[in-house]
């Protein structure tokens, strides 16, 4: 803990946002807002056609309506918000909905990264060992490979906002430069020692996406390996179109969460 600082209780923040809009802000909120509706909308399509149509019912879309799920919960934490603070100039957010949102957002985003590599298995299974696909991949497997991305992500979270929540916060700087209560933007205002803080997260955030990006990798070897002894060239087409638009998430996905969260100088970027 620094001495001389005003440690007294913060109980809100002010989130600054995006500054310099003037004119352009509401041309930037009507933009926005319609990119949240499409996305609510398009990830709502996707769980209601799951759910209510039998002949998606296979594992690669029940994975699908459950990254929708998690899409819905991570936007629309971030964007009410954000509405708010674009059109006010900022936003004043209490010390609790911050770090509630932070959590949320965390959790949703973990989940994300969780399903993103059970979805790569259930593609090396469908491809790499198709005869034994219903056997392994039953309803009873995906239920506990789902519940187990959500519970896990959920895990991880608490601990980093347990620690979030155990720091000190000058009542003298308590703006937020960000558009939502993200980690760094925090951990830039806590008045407290965050040694153990920077040290979890890093470990979480490096060994998650270490494990899961090779896991991915090799099985997409796997999956390459297996298509490329396809004879035909109808049959290779076929099998690469159910996977490139899997791969293509995934390499989005994690090379942001690495280029912001894990890099050396990731803290910078906020």
């Amino acid at each position: 803990m620094f001495l001389g600082q005003n440690l007294s209780s913060v109980n809100e923040f002010f989130i600054v946002g995006f500054q310099g809009l003037h004119s352009f802000r509401t041309v930037f909120f009507i933009v926005l807002l319609v990119i949240y509706v499409i996305i609510l909308a398009g990830n709502l399509l996707i769980i209601l056609l799951v759910s209510t149509s039998p002949c998606l019912q296979s594992p690669m879309y029940i994975f699908l309506s459950q990254l929708s799920l998690s899409d819905i919960i991570l936007t629309s934490t971030i964007c009410p918000n954000t509405f708010l603070v674009i059109l006010n100039d900022g936003s004043i957010i209490s010390k609790v909905g911050c770090i509630t949102q932070l959590f949320t957002f965390s959790m949703s985003m973990i989940t994300e990264c969780l399903l993103l590599t059970v979805m790569s298995y259930d593609r090396y299974v469908a491809i790499c060992k198709p005869m034994y696909y219903l056997t392994t991949m039953n309803p009873s497997v995906c239920l506990q490979l789902t519940l187990f991305s959500w519970f896990l992500a959920a895990f991880l979270t608490t601990i980093v906002t347990i620690l979030i929540s155990g720091l000190d916060f000058c009542s003298s700087n308590v703006v937020v430069n960000h558009f939502f209560c993200d980690y760094g933007p925090l951990l830039q205002l806590s008045c407290s020692d965050t040694l153990v803080l920077e040290t979890v997260v890093l470990i979480i955030t490096s060994h998650e996406t270490t494990i899961e990006t090779v896991f991915i990798l090799s099985t997409y070897f796997c999956i390459v390996h297996s298509i490329m002894g396809i004879s035909t060239t109808t049959g290779k087409k076929k099998a690469f179109s159910t996977c490139t638009s899997h791969l293509t998430v995934v390499c989005i996905c994690f090379g942001s969460i690495i280029a912001i969260y894990v890099s050396p100088s990731g803290k910078k970027n906020f």
